[in-house]
This record gives structure tokens, C-alpha cells and sequence, in this order.
């Protein structure tokens, strides 16, 4: 049986779909990472009622909130491009994924073809055994 002449290129696409799933699953990790950390941020500013007892410390308060305000917008946009880089890397696994999958289909057809061949090759052995006259012992009697 012949050797699949994609071979080659077929292991490179499965490499290449590792590759992309790694992608993809890191991507993912830090969208995570960051939405917690959001979150965290979001639930430390909420759960510290503050009291001003004077002039600078309502100051303080209201510097802090900005500043934790303004962190939580920078966070928001940071949220926003991982979440398209995870789109992004989903888009690039699929298409390995994808040029993967042809390439098995392709290799499942070779390997088909192959078992059809060698398969007519012994049914046409077979025939021809079948069409030669049977050998008779000499000194037999018809």
C-alpha cells in the first residue's frame, strides 16, 4: 500500500491546531485573569463605606474614587481587546481546525482507495485462477 503523500503536511496541520489551541486557551486565561481582577477591584471599592471626618479626608475619598474609577475604565478597555484577541485566536484555531479536517478527510479517501485496489487486485488473481481448467492426474478417466 502506498504511503499517504501528505503525510508530511498533515502533521504539520495537526501541529498547527496544537499551536492554535494554545493560543486560544492563553487568550482566554488572561480575558479570565482580568475580568477577576475587575471584579476584585469593583468589590473592594463597594464593600469600604468610607466617612469623611473633615474637609481632607472627603478629599482623599473622593481622589481615591476617581482613581479607582478611572482604573476600573482602564481595565474595561483592556477587558474589551482580550476579548476580541480571543476572538481572534478562536478564528485562527478553527481555521487549523478546519485545514486539519480536510486534510484527514483527504488521507481517509487515499487509504480507501488503497483497500479498493488492493482489493480488485486479488478478486482479478482470483478470477483468472477460476477461469483456468482444473488439472487432471494423468491416467484419470473422463
Amino acid at each position: 500500500m502506498a504511503d499517504f503523500s501528505l503525510a508530511g503536511l498533515l502533521r504539520l496541520r495537526r501541529r498547527q491546531e496544537d499551536q492554535a489551541a494554545g493560543a486560544l486557551l492563553r487568550a482566554r486565561s488572561r480575558a479570565s485573569e482580568l475580568a477577576a481582577q475587575r471584579t476584585g477591584v469593583r468589590e473592594a471599592m463597594l464593600e469600604h463605606p468610607e466617612e469623611a471626618g473633615s474637609i481632607e479626608a472627603l478629599h482623599a475619598i473622593a481622589a481615591a474614587r476617581a482613581s479607582t474609577s478611572s482604573m476600573l475604565a482602564d481595565l474595561r478597555s483592556l477587558q474589551v481587546e482580550h476579548e476580541a484577541e480571543v476572538d481572534r485566536a478562536a478564528a485562527a484555531h478553527e481555521k487549523a481546525r478546519a485545514a486539519r479536517i480536510a486534510l484527514e478527510k483527504l488521507e481517509t479517501r487515499h487509504a480507501e482507495a488503497q483497500i479498493a485496489a488492493e482489493l480488485r487486485g486479488e478478486q482479478a488473481v482470483l478470477d483468472e485462477l477460476a477461469g483456468r481448467p482444473a488439472r487432471r492426474n494423468p491416467g484419470e478417466d473422463r
